[in-house]
């Protein structure tokens, strides 16, 4: 007697994947009753004054307001990354009183909250009453304007963040790629900016992308010292009309619809950093195919 060879029954994979999972239904359905019942509070509650959210949405002052919360985000994260780039450097410098002096700076400036250094910025003539070059001078309080207590203020927290991005994303890079880079006979700055940095970016990019929002909803902060963003933008209507909630609501659409645009670009940003970091696994060949 031969033995038989037991042949395994097939899977159906399609009515295995298919099957009913009640904790599922249960999560979705649970899921579905929250959502249904915010959405009826935000109609049903005739507080939230829709009709007023509306007539204010596209108002001229609400959009100048707008238009400079995000010129504030675009010139701090600028003026912020090109200051964390020399920091991350010098913090990753052989020469100890340089390292030293970056590694000072990053961790003041954030460890003093972003509202706290508007403050102090804007009152910065208390201080120093007048701002003198030796050959010129200037009034501290003509010099120190909102808007530029506000481009310092953000800028030099938003540096201190991105230096330890930007250092991370160095640190990240094998060592090996400088030994090549010197085999090669690139000078150090050479090596950082045109070997190093480049593959760095996929390590710096995401969070990044993050300091760009964060800096966004930072910006709001400036309605402390009189600048004209978006939240001081609505302040000014509501302190005028006391419809406060109704206006907070379009500050709320307007951060929320920035933000939307900004994860849409910084995912387009990243895949575009990210291509050939994954190849698709080739098909094996069997014997007969290569014949």
């Amino acid at each position: 007697m031969t033995a038989q060879t037991v042949q395994p029954h097939p899977v159906d994979v399609a009515s295995a994947r298919g099957r009913i999972r009640p904790m599922r239904i249960i999560g979705g359905a649970l899921i579905v009753l929250v959502a249904a019942s915010i959405a009826w509070f935000l109609i049903s509650n005739e507080r939230f004054e829709w009709d007023v959210v509306a007539e204010y949405l596209f108002n001229p002052s609400v959009l100048m307001g707008l238009g400079m919360s995000i010129a504030l985000t675009v010139i701090g994260m600028v003026l912020g990354s090109v200051l964390g780039t020399f920091l991350a450097a010098g913090q990753l410098s052989d020469f100890v009183p340089l390292r030293l002096a970056c590694i000072a700076f990053v961790g003041f400036f954030r460890g003093v909250p972003p509202l706290v250094q508007l403050i102090f910025w804007y009152n910065l003539a208390y201080l120093l009453p007048s701002i003198d070059l030796g050959f010129v001078s200037w009034s501290t309080n003509d010099v120190i304007t909102p808007l530029t207590a506000a481009i310092i203020g953000l800028s030099l927290h938003e540096a201190a963040y991105m230096a330890e991005i930007i250092r991370g994303g160095i640190s990240s890079i094998d060592e090996g790629q400088r030994d090549g880079a010197a085999a090669m006979g690139f000078s150090r700055w050479h090596t950082f900016t045109r070997v190093v940095l480049p593959q760095a970016m996929r390590v710096i990019l995401p969070p990044t992308g993050s300091q760009v929002i964060a800096l966004l909803k930072g910006t709001s902060l400036v309605s402390v010292i009189a600048m004209g963003d978006l939240l001081h933008a609505v302040q000014v209507i509501y302190n005028r009309t006391y419809e406060v909630v109704p206006m907070l609501i379009v500050a709320v659409i307007w951060y929320l619809v920035v933000v939307t645009v900004l994860t849409l670009v910084q995912r387009r940003v990243e895949a575009h950093f990210g291509r050939g970091t994954t190849r698709s696994a080739q098909p094996a060949t069997t014997g007969k195919e290569e014949q």
